[in-house]
């Protein structure tokens, strides 16, 4: 019925790290499949997602138009909803994790922002807070906690406390209903508008990007995502990808994607960027397009809402009437990675324990400050075999778990390297089958 999958839970201590307890869950998912939740064969509340985001335990959140919000651990559902809990409005735009674990929510019926820390809820709008409108679209929280939301009429930035707005007769904000937000690795705030175009904010300047003075395809700006390199991707009129100072355009009439109208971008972990449209989702990997519809695979309605990747690298989406599809692709690599609490005064790649191994192992790494950083491994040939890390990270002690079950790879001799800003260090590991 489904492809296999196989979990496997092991404890254990590294000698070189004899005060850590190390925790490592390996997945291994051996063929692609689909499966879709709906009213009629799951809790879910209503069949219209428009928003999910994924916390540290694996749990969905679901904002559904109507339904209110679902949580889903894997086996159960519960269901929020204006009468049973204190979400606003039943109407979930949008949903952001802090890192405490809360969750906002923002809510379409004009009624406001939840705020829920798993026990109590708090609701915001515009009679009790700076909340400058009741209809919230989107909402992002910066690195020093701060909410960024977007509303209706303007922007708000909430750091618990205080309320500072934003709008068009106060600050650079080019229109005041703001659709989408996205924050880069330097605080950056990334601004999208219905009819203003793109706005960035340092926090000082303002920077704003029209068709007019821009390559932006258009003014609507309906999401924005930032890949491991910094380049922002706008769906707006078609996929834009800046990368601070060139523009390119993919629309359906130059490249493999399916519509102009792009709702949804998420990035997984090997850089591959998934868009959702009017006319299905499509994978494009930098290269090769590969669109999925409801004529070609087990995505039941093609109007794709929202999207969110797990840490196995399965593609949760929201449609617009057929609910929630989950694509698992078949062979993607399965990565739990912690953070160790130490604060390390170097940078360090350890071997990989064990070596040589079969069927997995781990790798441990540490750096002193935060960094960009990647962790790949390589064949003999300097081909590249997986991507197990690729972003930004704060300093700090990690362990990574990798799979020769998860890739193609036979016996033999490969290589993993870890780049931290300026650290570059490569090792030898044995794959033994």
């Amino acid at each position: 019925m489904y492809g296999l999958t196989i979990m496997k839970r092991m404890f254990f201590i590294l000698p070189t790290l004899t005060f850590f307890l190390i925790t490592c869950q390996f997945i291994f998912a051996q063929n692609a499949e689909w499966i879709n939740y709906t009213v009629s064969n799951s809790g879910l509340p209503n069949n219209c997602v428009q928003s999910i985001v994924i916390d540290d335990l694996g749990n969905k959140w679901i904002g559904t138009a109507g339904g209110g919000l679902a949580k889903f651990d894997g086996t159960n559902w519960k269901v929020y909803n204006s009468s049973n809990s204190g979400l606003a409005d039943n109407w979930v735009r949008s949903i952001a994790l802090d890192d405490l674990g809360n969750k906002w929510i923002g809510t379409w019926g004009g009624l406001g922002l939840s705020k829920y820390d798993g026990t109590n809820w708090t609701v915001y709008n515009s009679l009790n807070s700076g909340l400058p409108n009741n209809f919230v679209r989107s909402i992002a929280i910066d690195g020093s906690g701060n909410k960024w939301i977007g509303t209706q009429v303007g922007l708000a930035k909430f750091d618990d406390t205080n309320w500072t707005v934003y709008t068009t007769s106060n600050s650079g904000l080019p229109y005041d209903d703001v659709y989408s937000i996205a924050i880069d690795s330097s605080g950056n705030k990334w601004i999208g508008t219905t009819y203003g175009g793109l706005a960035k904010y340092d926090g000082t300047n303002w920077t704003v990007y029209t068709t007019s003075n821009s390559g932006l395809p258009d003014n609507y700006v309906s999401s924005i995502a930032i890949d491991g390199s910094g380049n922002k991707w706008i769906g707006a009129g078609g996929l834009a990808k800046f990368d601070g100072t060139n523009w390119t355009v993919y629309k359906s009439s130059n490249s493999g994607l399916p519509n102009n109208w792009v709702w949804s971008i998420a990035i997984d972990g090997s850089g591959n960027k998934w868009i959702g449209t009017y006319e299905g989702i499509t994978k494009f990997d930098g290269i090769n397009w590969t669109v999925f519809d409801n004529s070609n695979s087990g995505l039941l309605d093609n109007y794709v809402h929202s999207i969110a990747i797990d840490d196995s690298g399965n593609k949760w989406i929201g449609t617009e009437e057929r609910g929630l599809a989950v694509y698992k692709e078949g062979s993607a690599v399965s990565i739990k990675e912690n953070k160790k609490n130490i604060s390390p005064t170097d940078f360090l790649l350890l071997q990989n324990y064990p070596n040589p191994f079969n069927p997995s192992t781990v790798i441990s790494y540490w750096f002193a400050t935060n960094s960009y950083v990647t962790l790949k491994v390589y064949d003999v040939l300097g081909k590249e075999v997986a991507t197990l890390v690729n972003e930004e990270k704060e300093s700090g002690v990690y362990e990574v778990e990798f799979s020769s079950q998860s890739t193609v790879m036979s016996s033999g001799v490969y290589f993993f390297q870890l780049r931290a800003g300026n650290f570059v260090q490569t090792k030898k590991m044995i794959v033994l089958k």
